[in-house]
C-alpha cells in the first residue's frame, strides 16, 4: 500500500506538472462523488455522463430535430464557453495579485445592461454596433473595477465586502430600470438585444443545419493568451504576481503596490465586462430582473479547477460547461432533474479548493519518505571511523 501512495504524492508534488494531475486528481474525485449519487437515483452514471457530452455536442444523439444536428449543440457549447472563459480569467488576474473579485456577477450584469440600453436597440449597422457593445463592456467593467480596487487601495475596504455591496446595488438599481423603462410585457424580461449589436450570429447554416456561431469564443481565447503572456512575459505581469505573494516585499523593493491593485481590479473589471457583453449580448441576449448570472460565481470554480492558469481556465471551463450546456438533455433522457450538473459543479469545486490540501499531504509524505531515506542510509553506513575502537 505504501508504494502506490509514495507514488501519487511524488506525481502529486514532485515534478514540474504537479499543478495539472492535482487538477485531474479533483475532476476524478468528483466524478466517483457524482456517480454515488446517480447509483443512489437509480440511474447509470455513464449512461448519464455520456448524456451530458450528447447534450454539449461531443456525442451524437439517437435524432434530432428539424433543421438541428450535431453542430448545433456544439455551438450552444461554445456559447456558453465564452462568458465561461472570461469570467474565469476575470478571477485570476484579481487572485494572482492578491484580490478576491466576488463582484464578477455585478459586473457582468452592469456591463449588459449599459450595452443593450445604449447599443442593442440602435439603428446602427452591425459593423459599429458590434465593437461598441464590446467597448462599453470593457468600460462599464473596468470602471466598476477600479472604484473597488480604489476603496482597497485608498480606505483598506476589502474587495470581497464592496464587491458583494456593489452587486447587491448593481441588481436592484439594473431591475428598476428594466421594470421601469425596458420591460418586455410578455416577459417581463428586458427586451432583447437587435441582431446588430448581438455578439452571436443565429441561424446560420452550417453543414445542413443551423447554428448559433458565437463572437465571444474567439474574444475568450484571445483574451486567455493575452493574460498568460502579461504575467509569463511582462514586468507588469510579475508586479502583480509579487503583489499578490508579499504586498510588504513588493512595496520594499520599489513597486508601487497600490497602483498595481488598482490596475489588477481594472483588468479584473474589463474582463468581466466582456464576460457581460457576451452572456447578455450574445448567448442568452435578454436580462431577468433582479437576478444575478451564477455564471460569475460558477468562473470561481473554473478558475481554481484550471490551477489560476489561463490556459487551464479554457479546458476547466469546458468541463463545466459540458455539465451545463448538457444538463436539459440529461435530464430529459435519464429523468433526472437537470440541478444535479450544478450539484456536479458544486463538488468540483469542493475538490478544487482541497488542491492545495492535496498537495500538503503528497509533501508531508514525502518529506517522510526522504527521512526514512536518510536514517536507512545512517544504519547501512555503520559506526564512523571516530567511534571504532583504537588498537594501540
Amino acid at each position: 500500500m505504501k508504494k502506490p501512495l509514495n507514488k501519487l504524492a511524488s506525481i502529486l508534488d514532485g515534478n514540474r506538472h504537479s499543478s495539472i494531475f492535482v487538477s485531474l486528481l479533483s475532476i476524478l474525485l468528483s466524478l466517483i462523488c457524482a456517480s454515488i449519487i446517480l447509483l443512489i437515483l437509480g440511474k447509470n452514471p455513464l449512461a448519464a455522463f455520456q448524456s451530458f457530452l450528447q447534450g454539449a455536442g461531443f456525442w451524437p444523439k439517437a435524432k434530432y430535430g428539424g433543421g438541428s444536428g450535431m453542430l448545433t449543440d456544439l455551438f450552444s457549447f461554445l456559447n456558453v464557453l465564452a462568458p465561461m472563459i472570461l469570467a474565469a480569467l476575470s478571477f485570476i488576474v484579481g487572485f494572482k495579485a492578491g484580490l478576491f473579485n466576488i463582484g464578477i456577477s455585478g459586473q457582468m450584469l452592469a456591463a449588459g445592461f449599459l450595452a443593450t440600453s445604449i447599443v442593442g436597440y440602435s439603428d446602427l449597422n452591425a459593423v459599429l454596433a458590434k465593437p461598441l457593445v464590446i467597448l462599453i463592456g470593457i468600460l462599464a467593467g473596468g470602471a466598476l473595477g477600479a472604484f473597488v480596487g480604489f476603496l482597497k487601495y485608498k480606505f483598506n475596504i476589502h474587495e470581497v465586502v464592496s464587491t458583494i455591496m456593489i452587486n447587491y446595488i448593481i441588481n436592484y438599481l439594473t431591475g428598476f430600470f428594466i421594470n421601469t423603462y425596458f420591460a418586455d410585457m410578455l416577459t417581463r424580461s428586458m427586451k432583447i438585444c437587435g441582431s446588430n449589436a448581438r455578439l452571436t450570429w443565429t441561424s446560420v447554416q452550417l453543414a445542413g443545419v443551423k447554428c448559433d456561431i458565437p463572437l465571444g469564443i474567439v474574444l475568450a481565447v484571445a483574451a486567455a493568451f493575452v493574460v498568460k503572456f502579461i504575467f509569463d512575459k511582462t514586468v507588469f505581469g510579475f508586479e502583480l504576481r509579487a503583489v499578490g505573494m508579499n504586498p510588504k516585499c513588493a512595496r520594499y523593493s520599489g513597486i508601487k503596490v497600490g497602483n498595481r491593485i488598482i490596475a489588477s481590479m481594472v483588468i479584473s473589471g474589463m474582463l468581466a465586462g466582456l464576460a457581460g457583453v457576451t452572456y447578455y449580448c450574445g448567448y442568452y441576449n435578454t436580462i431577468v430582473p433582479k437576478t444575478l448570472p451564477d455564471l460569475g460565481y460558477d468562473a470561481i470554480a473554473v478558475a481554481l479547477l484550471g490551477n489560476s492558469s489561463p490556459i487551464g481556465a479554457i479546458f476547466a471551463g469546458g468541463l463545466i460547461s459540458i455539465f451545463q450546456t448538457g444538463s436539459n438533455y440529461m435530464s430529459s433522457s435519464l429523468g433526472v432533474a437537470k440541478e444535479i450538473a450544478s450539484l456536479i459543479t458544486g463538488i468540483l469545486l469542493l475538490f478544487s479548493a482541497c488542491g492545495g490540501y492535496f498537495r500538503y499531504l503528497a509533501r508531508r509524505r514525502l518529506d517522510r519518505m526522504a527521512d526514512e531515506a536518510a536514517q536507512l542510509a545512517e544504519t547501512q553506513a555503520g559506526p564512523g571511523k571516530e567511534d571504532e575502537p583504537h588498537v594501540g
